[in-house]
């Protein structure tokens, strides 16, 4: 690639996610703490929100996606939370087993769950390291 051919990555845009049922999914997700964006049933898509950025996770209907574990190693999609112990155990009372118990990474606490299609999606706080979070 050329110099004039160059480009920059500027940021995400959004983390399209494939599921099987889209009612089902924005159901799920719901429980796990994601706020809805904006849904396109007719489109077989919905969005949802993370925090306040811009970008969210876009739920995309896909009819040949059926309900799987997890693979592995497979993509995961982390999201920032100030707790993930809390998370963890918010997510059991919403019936969404964690994948394992939450486990300590270098910035603080993980705790992962999966979509009923095999999606990862982990709830990652910074307590050890707070000045790297959101809120530090």
């Amino acid at each position: 690639m050329s110099d004039d051919e160059s480009y920059e990555l500027l940021g995400f845009d959004n983390v399209l996610v494939p599921v099987g049922d889209l009612a089902e999914a924005v159901g799920f997700y719901e429980r796990a703490g994601f706020g809805v964006g904006f849904r396109f049933d007719e489109a077989g898509i919905a969005l949802l929100r993370v925090g306040g950025e811009t970008p969210g996770v876009l739920l995309r209907q896909e009819e040949e996606v059926a309900h799987r574990p997890p693979g592995w190693p497979c993509p995961r999609l982390w999201v920032e939370v100030p707790d993930a112990r809390a998370a963890a155990r918010r997510l059991a009372s919403v019936g969404i087993p964690p994948l394992e118990e939450p486990f300590s990474v270098a910035t603080g606490w993980t705790v992962e769950v999966a979509d009923p299609w095999g999606n990862v999606i982990g709830f990652t706080d910074y307590s050890k390291r707070p000045e790297l979070g959101r809120r530090g």
